[in-house]
């Protein structure tokens, strides 16, 4: 019982750290659908609908697993297993499932592979997608009518190109900007008008000029790369106007004005090889935010690092299956109350709550 314990809490390091226990109430079982149980694909994407506290999550309906869905046939498995969640769901603060849609309407080209979800201040929902042809982010309401595309698919225009995406991965509204993580195939931030999709400026790593020139693989010997790897993860922004960006790879969190100038950067298990450390990261719910939450997909663990200087104050989750325990986690996302909510890619497929207590 102690490991459990253990691996479903955070470690305090020092007074006043949060500490968080894992919910394996949440979210509530999903129904079933003309008797066939509803199941998750791998999930791409968490976020938090500021105005309610509500849960919105993206999965990927084409990932369900050969013993659960027979897509030669269309049909589950067995007659009681399984059948694909729409990609889009809503869960209320009791993890109770509100909704779950595939889009509607006509003008927009859904992604082969979702990736990422944004929920802006208004509710309106928005999605990315990391296929090598996904290069567009689709702005919906929350009931999934159709509103804008920035972006087509087909082919990138590269990571200077102003027009075009580059398989994005991750985007967040503020003040009337759209600021993306682009991506999977570009090595930038890219900001658009939210309300017109106008291109406004973009940047790489460092604030300067992002190059799609071939980079060595991450060496945790070697000086820093100049420029971003692929992917370029995450972006958040904090209450003071600074942005964050996971250059997941690489290991490290790089900060920016909103402008696009260098700040400073935190660096995280810089050992970590392949899939990098930096894979999404929220900011503490605290007025001053003292706290940044970073999620280590390859690793398996939440790490709490004070926000001033980077330094990791505490730490929770592991490698594995159980409540508490994460494999491939991908997103996090952060509600009002500082609870904490997990999406997992990979054989993971879920959601989890941490509640802060």
């Amino acid at each position: 019982m102690l490991v459990v314990l253990l691996s479903a809490c955070a470690t305090p390091m020092g007074g006043g750290v949060p500490q968080f226990r894992a919910d394996p109430s949440w979210p509530q079982p999903l129904a079933e659908k003309d008797g066939v149980q509803m199941v998750f694909g791998q999930v791409a994407g968490i976020a938090v609908d500021p105005r309610n506290n509500h849960i919105w999550a993206i999965h990927r309906p084409g990932t369900l697993l050969a013993d659960e869905w027979d897509p030669k046939t269309g049909k589950p498995v067995t007659h009681r297993c399984c059948t694909a969640m729409p990609p889009v769901a809503e869960f209320d603060a009791q993890g109770k499932l509100l909704r779950a849609w595939s889009p509607s309407g006509t003008g927009f080209d859904w992604p082969k592979s979702e990736h990422g979800i944004h929920i802006d201040g208004d509710g309106n929902v928005w999605i990315a997608g990391n296929s090598e042809t996904d290069h567009q982010i689709l702005k919906f309401t929350p009931e999934g009518r159709f509103l804008m595309q920035v972006g087509r698919p087909g082919k990138s225009d590269g990571s200077n190109g102003t027009s075009q995406l580059g398989r994005p991965a991750h985007m967040i509204v503020s003040k009337g900007e759209l600021f993306v993580a682009d991506g999977y195939g570009n090595r930038r931030v890219i900001v658009f008008d939210a309300a017109t999709g106008a291109y406004k400026r973009h940047w790489g790593a460092y604030g300067g000029r992002p190059s799609d020139d071939p980079q060595p693989a991450y060496n945790p010997a070697a000086p820093l790369s100049r420029q971003f790897s692929n992917p370029v993860h995450c972006v958040r922004i904090s209450n003071d106007d600074l942005v964050y960006v996971c250059d997941r790879a690489n290991n490290r969190i790089q900060v920016f004005t909103r402008a696009g100038e260098f700040k400073h950067e935190f660096r995280t298990e810089v050992q970590t090889l392949a899939n990098g450390s930096a894979w999404d990261m929220v900011l503490s719910h605290d007025p001053a935010q003292a706290y940044m939450y970073v999620a280590d997909g390859a690793n398996g663990r939440i790490y709490i690092l004070r926000r001033a200087d980077g330094v990791k104050v505490g730490e929770f989750g592991r490698t594995g299956r159980m409540a508490g325990e994460f494999k491939w986690i991908h997103n996090i996302a952060i509600d009002g109350d500082g609870n904490l909510y997990t999406s997992e890619v990979g054989f993971g497929r879920r959601v989890q709550r941490f509640v802060r207590y």
